[in-house]
């Protein structure tokens, strides 16, 4: 197999196996992260009702980022999230990393929506 198709690989086996312990409930939602190399995308979830409670990412029209691929755009898209969060009535939430590394742009987006006022 060929190296990145490798790497996906281990990231879905992390990522089931963060799913196993963690899960979103309507006091206490799961927000859920993803990163591309261009961009990063989040969301506040909902599990028991399925239902998406608030998202942002590096793509909203609202956010004006020169660039949208580093550790200052994610922390943008942090607080975004959380203020987004805070007016559809969420205070405290549950971190789901969604299989990368807590370190760089992960990092920073928890970091904005701490400062933003979400608990984790």
């Amino acid at each position: 197999m060929d190296k990145h198709k490798d790497k996906s690989i281990r990231r879905a086996r992390r990522r089931v196996g963060i799913r196993k312990r963690i899960g979103g409930t309507p006091s206490r939602p799961r927000l859920s992260i993803y990163k591309s190399l261009n961009h990063i995308y989040a969301q506040v979830i909902d599990d028991l009702a399925g239902k998406t409670l608030a998202a942002a990412s590096t793509r909203d029209s609202g956010l004006k980022l020169d660039k949208t691929g580093n550790s200052a755009a994610a922390s943008a898209v942090g607080k975004a999230l959380a203020e987004k969060a805070k007016a559809a009535g969420v205070k405290e939430v549950v971190f789901d990393r969604g299989g990368f590394r807590f370190h760089g742009r992960v990092k920073a987006l928890a970091d904005g929506a701490r400062e933003g006022g979400l608990k984790f």
